[in-house]
């Protein structure tokens, strides 16, 4: 494993690190050495948790090294090693000439958001060569393996439950913590939240209490981090941070649960329920006094060993505080729509008309841990005690410290100095009932109000781990931008900052900023735009194009969740939705935890999946999926943001902090620098966009496209606020067309340059590719499973192996069982490309070669032309001008009744005598008829074998054009695979004629009146003039970005339109033919192959005039097209 010296520091590191983790981990020493905080972003994929660990515990052996030659140094009364003398070593590793102790070597505590990204940090720390002593804290929730205890439905209730029987040692795993925690195997192993309960369940003993009791020798603390940032946790969890290094991993959301920590709102309800359960006791205690009965001695409680030690009394008066509380908290008069907000210190006010002050807080406060156990404890029904055990935490939050009676004033005022207190009406709909009896409060059957004890400065917290003696904090994330306003929010010093750059280079990272949809309109999720039809239909054609060339996965954010749903609602509404699931099927990302990890599977699954071209992942910035989700390499190519996420401007709470923040502004207390409330407001919409865009890039080789369809991007201001690795990359497109152009080519370059080898499944037997799918287990389900399809048509391949060689990746045609069907019937007719659609036909008939078209397996010289169309080599097309249209028509009959012969004849082979007869008959009855569900009921026995699906989709071309879409669904329904329909397949006999004229066969004028017809009736007046006048120009300038732009505009609005892009070919100068093909390439999602475009933008190499068709050739198609179209 290579090491490197680092500020005098040996760090072992798994490979070569790159030059920015180098200097991430400069930093990260840095911090630990001089005992100063740090804030140190480094984008996602640049390895920032493996730095992170290696340089922390590289210094912390260093540290214990450094002890270790002290202390030999002072045994033998001189320097062990001359040559390299003590100070050397680093005398900042120890902390200067102060005597050291091994108990001094600090711990590391490493705290991340949640277990689920601790256990990634884990895993990392097993790919390392160190090896510290770990453990992992977590709730009784996560740990706890008792039954009993896991059975109660409230948390407070497990916890009292679980305190019991520990202090009864009723507790069967409790009992053997203390044996096994010594356990070597244990003491040495680095063990996650799910290894530690597979231990504590095998070796039936506690985790909760095993990790508490491993805490003690631990160099490595891992928890989440509001166990840190919440005092009552950090109290409950016993967590000393003298002398300890913190580590915020994923720390952009560390300002949040420094507010929310130590913030509450205090409902009716939960008034209502502590009365409740006081009563509860009350009436239990007045009975056991009128019987002079002891109370039992068996209760479960942790700090009772013989009974509830209260008297009648003291309950009577938390009683009495709990029913002042209520009547304090409702006595405010407050408007129904809003609130009424008081400074901090207000708190103070309200708590004491209910008899809550300084000198009576701890009695108060034990006497409701006493109740809430003695409570929790007992047998029989359940009983809510969560109101009890919030009014427990708000004493612990309110009244902290102990001043004197003189100091106690200012003491309030430094406790409240960055709360605000807000009373409001509690509008709950789902209202709990209370019950009614004589102890009940009035106040508490009608709706009453709510008291919020908000912070607003995460310093609050940050401040309190500093006075707790911590050696240094070190904050890091891959979007902590801009680091200036993020610090001046903590409060507290950060010496040492670092932005780091990015191991990517400049061809892995497309990022757009997309202004206006492909029909010009505006995209903006501003208040007033974001429920417009117009904006939404926009940014409906904006997702549905970009899905057609980003390849694989596309994550698609909202700025919220009703947004998303309102959005969707419209696209599934007017058919958008349609376009995007037909490219890439879509995934939505629930509000709900419970089906989150089905719709991810589902969605990865789509994407491995060889038969598809990806999936489209739907999500919310802050949601679950913009977080800590893993959507390397084709799990995300693309990321499209639909908005900036602003905070709810009308809440309280957003409210609120601006108002304080503005303050706070005024105030300008020395040395003191904080946001305004407009620019806090800001930093949260793009601390939230640059968390969605990191999902894009997770490696070094990983690469995708970033696309931010919003309007107000395109401001310098929002551009700064983008992560400095993104910043330089950002570009401005003046229309949709060019956007199309520019991320086509990135990704053909990029997946040039970077192949992803793709997921495919073993195809010796249908049994084989169940086996390898985990959502099919037998024959049957193997033709319906969701990653099948392909495989399926492996199996094919496995039949007939000259199809082996003509097995086609997804960048060259049609993939799946669509593409082999296509490939087997193309050799079966004159051993040519089967044409993608009926143009393509007649055109090939035109181009006829005259070889032989028999079929033989394996022939030599089809192979050699085959793996020359799939290297890339450009195919040789005739001009002909002179034929006569019967001539081609002929031939392309001809042709399509020698397919017909020869798939009747292998339909024959393939099926027995009964079921041949009786689709033949259902053909005929077709023919006489016309009715197709006949023929989709005898046919639909090709479905059942996979074997015969090819057959199946073969009956393709003897179904009429009008109902050639409703086939090639129900084939897609039957097998999962259509027959490579487009909709240009229902053109009549007429209009084969019409599409005819494209080809040579008549005048040029008529091609143009035909092409201006269609586009007239495709796009309308006003939008064929605007493509006409792009012509115009083109013609004049030769500008062919311009042009293209507005023909790409134009034409991908609508799926149908897509042929007429094609056609628009015509009109492209040779100089430029290759950028179009290469456009529509990309645009389209596979190759053109062509057939698909006209005659006369292809290649005319066999004819030696055709070097001679000179931009002035071209010029004068255009003028004949506008003499034509003027005459018109």
């Amino acid at each position: 494993m290579p090491s490197l010296t680092l500020s005098g520091v040996t760090v072992n590191f798994p490979f070569s690190p790159y030059e920015c983790q180098k200097a991430y981990m400069n930093k990260v020493i840095e911090c630990l050495q001089k005992k100063v905080n740090g804030v140190l972003e480094s984008p996602t994929g640049t390895g920032k948790t493996l730095c992170l660990l290696c340089a922390t515990l590289a210094w912390r052996e260093n540290f214990k090294g450094t002890i270790s030659a002290r202390k030999i140094a002072e045994r033998l009364g001189k320097e062990m090693f001359p040559n390299t003398p003590l100070s050397s070593w680093g005398t900042a590793a120890t902390d200067g000439d102060k005597p050291t102790y091994y108990t001094d070597v600090p711990k590391i505590v490493y705290a991340s958001r949640t277990h689920s990204q601790l256990a990634q940090v884990i895993s990392e720390l097993k790919n390392t060569s160190y090896r510290p002593k770990v453990c992992v804290l977590g709730s009784r929730e996560q740990l706890c393996i008792n039954q009993e205890v896991m059975r109660q439905e409230s948390n407070h209730v497990k916890v009292h439950m679980c305190r019991g029987k520990v202090s009864t040692r009723s507790c069967v795993y409790y009992n053997n913590v203390e044996e096994k925690s010594t356990d070597r195997d244990l003491v040495n192993s680095i063990l996650d939240v799910e290894d530690l309960v597979q231990f504590g369940t095998k070796q039936r003993v506690c985790p909760y209490y095993l990790s508490r009791s491993l805490k003690q020798q631990a160099d490595v603390i891992f928890m989440p981090y509001n166990y840190l940032l919440d005092p009552k946790s950090r109290k409950a969890h016993n967590i000393d941070l003298n002398g300890a290094v913190v580590i915020f991993d994923e720390a952009h959301n560390v300002e949040k649960t420094c507010e929310e920590s130590t913030s509450f709102d205090l409902t009716p309800y939960d008034v209502a329920s502590a009365i409740n359960a006081v009563d509860r006791l009350l009436v239990e205690q007045a009975k056991e006094i009128s019987h002079k009965d002891s109370v039992n001695e068996d209760v479960n409680v942790e700090s009772l060993s013989s009974g509830l030690k209260l008297d009648l009394s003291t309950i009577a008066k938390i009683k009495q505080i709990l029913l002042d509380l209520e009547a304090a908290i409702d006595s405010y008069e407050v408007p129904s729509d809003k609130g009424i907000t008081k400074p901090g210190i207000f708190i103070y006010e309200v708590l004491e008309r209910a008899h809550l002050t300084y000198s009576n807080k701890t009695a108060v406060y034990e006497a409701l841990e006493q109740i809430s156990g003695y409570l929790a404890g007992q047998p029989g029904i359940f009983l809510n005690t969560s109101g009890l055990q919030k009014l427990s935490d708000i004493i612990q939050l309110v009244f902290c410290g102990e001043p004197s009676e003189k100091d106690r004033r200012h003491q309030m005022e430094t406790n409240t100095a960055h709360f605000k207190v807000h009373i409001h009406r509690d509008n709950s709909v789902h209202k709990k009932k209370q019950s009614v009896d004589v102890w009940a409060s009035s106040s508490s059957k009608k709706q009453g109000n709510i008291l919020s004890y908000w912070c607003f400065s995460p310093g609050f917290s940050m401040q309190d781990l500093v006075n707790q003696g911590v050696r240094c904090i070190i904050l890091t994330s891959g979007t902590l931008s801009p680091l200036s306003s993020f610090t001046s929010e903590m409060r507290i010093e950060f010496p040492v900052r670092l932005e780091n750059s990015h191991v990517i280079e400049r061809d892995q990272i497309f990022v757009s900023i997309i202004a206006q949809g492909p029909d010009g309109a505006h995209l903006s999720s501003a208040f007033d735009r974001r429920f417009v039809p117009e904006n939404m239909a926009s940014l409906g054609n904006t997702v549905a194009n970009l899905s057609r060339v980003v390849p694989h996965g596309l994550l698609v954010f909202f700025p919220s969740f009703p947004l998303m749903e309102k959005t969707l609602e419209f696209w599934k509404a007017n058919g958008h939705a349609n376009r995007i699931e037909n490219i890439k099927p879509m995934f939505v990302e629930p509000k709900g935890k419970g089906t989150f990890n089905d719709v991810i599977d589902g969605y990865y699954s789509k994407v491995n999946d060889p038969a598809s071209k990806g999936g489209s992942f739907f999500a919310v910035c802050r949601g679950k999926a913009s977080e800590g989700l893993d959507f390397a390499d084709t799990y995300g190519r693309g990321v499209i943001i639909t908005g900036l996420p602003f905070p709810p401007k009308n809440d309280p709470r957003v409210i609120l902090k601006m108002q304080f923040l503005d303050e706070m502004n005024r105030k300008k207390a020395p040395g003191l620098k904080y946001l305004s409330g407009q620019d806090w407001y800001k930093q949260q919409a793009f601390r939230a966009v640059n968390q969605a865009i990191g999902r894009v890039i997770r490696h070094k080789e990983d690469y995708g496209a970033i696309f931010l369809c919003d309007q107000r991007f395109k401001s310098a201001d929002a551009r700064a606020q983008l992560p400095s690795w993104v910043r330089s990359y950002v570009r401005l497109c003046d229309s949709f067309g060019n956007v199309v152009r520019d991320v086509s080519q990135f990704f053909r370059i990029a997946q040039k340059m970077r192949p992803v080898v793709e997921k495919k499944a073993p195809a010796d037997n249908c049994a084989t590719v169940c086996s390898s799918d985990t959502q099919s287990s037998s024959f049957t389900s193997c033709s319906s499973s969701q990653t099948s399809h392909t495989q399926k048509a492996k199996v094919l391949d496995t039949c007939l192996p000259s199809l082996k060689k003509r097995r086609l990746n997804e960048n060259s045609g049609a993939s799946g069982m669509a593409s082999i069907c296509h490939e087997y019937e193309s050799e079966v007719l004159d051993n040519q490309r089967r044409p993608a659609n009926l143009l393509d036909a007649l055109e090939q008939g035109n181009h006829s070669t005259g070889e032989d078209s028999g079929f033989t397996m394996g022939e030599e010289k089809y192979d050699k032309r085959m793996e020359d169309e799939l290297r890339g080599g450009k195919r040789k097309i005739k001009l002909v001008q002179e034929q006569k249209p019967s001539v081609s028509e002929d031939l392309s009959e001809e042709g399509k009744a020698s397919r017909a012969k020869k798939f009747l004849a292998d339909m024959k082979k393939s099926l027995s005598q009964v079921s041949f007869d009786r689709i033949i008959q259902a053909l005929q009855t077709y023919k006489k008829t016309d009715d197709l569900d006949q023929l989709l009921t005898e046919t639909a026995i090709l479905s059942e074998d996979t074997n015969t699906q090819s057959l199946l989709h073969g009956f393709y071309q003897f179904v009429r054009p009008h109902h050639k879409k409703r086939f090639d669904e129900n084939c897609q329904e039957l097998t999962g695979k259509g027959c490579g329909y487009k909709p240009d397949h229902t053109l009549s006999k007429d209009e084969k004629k019409t599409v005819m004229l494209q080809n040579g066969s008549a005048s040029k004028n008529e091609v143009h009146t035909t092409f201006l017809t269609d586009v007239k009736k495709a796009l309308g007046a006003e939008r064929s003039t605007q493509l006409f006048q792009a012509i115009h120009t083109y013609k004049k300038t030769d500008n062919y970005e311009k042009l293209v732009t507005t023909a790409v505009s134009l034409f991908t609005e609508r799926d149908e339109n897509f042929g007429l892009l094609v056609r628009f070919g015509m009109f492209i100068r040779p100089n430029h033919k290759k950028q179009y093909k290469d456009m529509l390439d990309g645009l389209i999602g596979q190759p053109v192959s062509a057939p698909d475009v006209p005659v006369m933008i292809e290649e005319q190499q066999e004819q030696p005039e055709a070097s001679l068709l000179s931009p002035l050739r071209s010029q004068s198609k255009i003028s004949s097209f506008f003499s034509s179209s003027q005459r018109r």
